[in-house]
């Protein structure tokens, strides 16, 4: 093995945990805070064309998260392997991941550059019939699947950074990606007559929010080939091997599923929320805006769990139990404490967070009482969050599955539908608490499991 391989297992295996957790998930947690500002920014200026042009937005969040379902999913499984190769000084098996990551990576870009060119209209037309939110929306989601490459690249990355321990240059990479869509997206959306730049409207937000995705893809590229010797990134090594990319699919596909689920959930809770008919749009508007402003809660705590995902994968091939306990011990109880100060943020100042999207005063109402009532299962979601990241580092997606499963669609979705027919359109949201402590429970079970299975056995 190398010196820098020897230097990163150092790393990664004798580092103090809560130094080694800190400075992985610092630079992860602040990138993944500023990609949420810009999605807010996003919303803030499409706020200036109309409430058309916001629930637009909304509605799109299903196959952006798709996109980003697929990427981070490849990512993931690929990482879990790789670290695990790293760990067990395995260089030759751990290029071969990297290379089989991104062959995987290519074939759904492939798929949602066909999306984007034939079924984005459609997408919308089966959501609204509100001629502005419908030609508004798949204008930007078409764009953003023409050009996915850019979020692929950008993730897959990241991950290769990040299985290495090397996360802090995911801190430029997203961030600068973010800040050029921040800046950007004035100019594209009301134009900027010097440069010649007609208005785009909606499709403005995402022309800026591509050009961000790609500029950042080549920075992670060039972070790989400059930064990290510990992946060597070559043609011969994207040659597709059944039982690697089997493997990173075994850890990768749950972790796709998941986020795809959230997908379906979002598109289905929309459904419900449209058919509250006294309301318009509204309700589907206010949904949207809520999981913009959840993310600036949720993605510090991703950046957490992405963080844990190597150090447990790690320290489970260099079978190192007390390294995983810790690992998970510190990041749980960082999770609790952040969804603490999101719980407080949402109860005492709604209407701080709505003003940003100059809302009506019907959008207004709903709002507040959503993000009160939905608020309030963040503490719940910091243990199963935090507890079900294991499940993917120490191989088994499947219950990490299962819980999401329970979380958004097995519990979520019924529990709304049912609160519904009470006609109150304040009863859905409380669909969201309902459904975190039935996965919580889940997750709880679960987890002594696996705890017995994987981590005792090494004790």
């Amino acid at each position: 093995m190398s010196t820098n391989a020897t230097l990163q297992e150092n790393k990664m295996g004798t580092m103090p945990v809560g130094r080694l957790l800190f400075s992985m998930a610092l630079p992860l947690a602040i990138s993944m805070l500023v990609q949420a500002f810009y999605n807010v920014v996003d919303s803030y200026y499409v706020s200036r064309i109309s409430e058309s042009a916001v629930t637009a937005l909304g509605l799109a969040f299903p196959i952006q998260n798709l996109m980003i379902a697929f990427a981070t999913g490849i990512g993931v499984g690929m990482n879990a392997l790789l670290s695990k190769s790293l760990g067990e000084g395995n260089r030759e098996r751990a290029n071969r991941t990297a290379g089989n990551g991104i062959f995987l990576c290519l074939c759904a870009v492939a798929g949602f550059m066909i999306f984007g060119a034939v079924g984005a209209e459609a997408f919308f037309a089966a959501q609204s019939s509100v001629e502005e939110t419908v030609k508004g929306g798949a204008s930007y989601i078409s764009i953003c699947s023409m050009f996915s490459a850019g979020i692929f690249v950008e993730i897959l990355g990241e991950r290769l950074l990040q299985a290495s321990g090397r996360t802090t240059y995911t801190l430029f990479t997203q961030g600068l990606g973010a800040v050029l869509n921040i800046l950007l997206d004035p100019v594209f959306i009301f134009g900027f007559e010097p440069l010649g730049i007609a208005p785009m409207g909606i499709a403005g937000a995402a022309v800026a929010t591509v050009t961000g995705q790609w500029v950042a893809a080549i920075m992670a590229i060039i972070f790989n080939f400059t930064k990290n010797p510990d992946v060597a990134l070559k043609l011969k090594y994207l040659r597709p091997q059944g039982k690697i990319m089997g493997k990173i699919l075994s850890v990768g596909v749950p972790s796709i599923v998941m986020m795809a689920i959230g997908s379906v959930m979002n598109f289905g809770f929309n459904q419900i929320l449209l058919g509250f008919k006294a309301y318009g749009e509204t309700a589907a508007g206010v949904f949207g805006v809520y999981f913009k402003l959840q993310s600036f809660v949720l993605m510090p705590l991703f950046g957490i769990n992405n963080a844990i995902v190597p150090i447990i994968a790690f320290n489970y091939g260099a079978k190192k139990p007390e390294r995983i306990t810790k690992t998970l011990k510190l990041a749980l109880c960082t999770a609790t404490v952040i969804m603490l100060i999101g719980l407080s943020i949402f109860q005492f100042l709604p209407d701080v967070l709505l003003n940003i999207f100059e809302p009506s005063d019907t959008f207004l109402a709903l709002g507040r009482t959503a993000l009160r009532i939905i608020s309030i299962h963040f503490p719940i979601a910091a243990v199963g969050i935090s507890l079900g990241t294991s499940f993917q580092a120490l191989g088994n997606g499947i219950y990490a599955t299962i819980t999401s499963l329970c979380r958004q669609l097995i519990a979520l979705l019924p529990a709304a539908f049912l609160l519904s027919l009470s006609g109150n359109v304040h009863m859905v949201w409380w669909a969201f608490p309902i459904a975190e402590v039935v996965s919580v429970m889940v997750t709880l079970i679960l987890f002594a499991r696996i705890y017995k299975k994987k981590i005792k056995p090494l004790l």
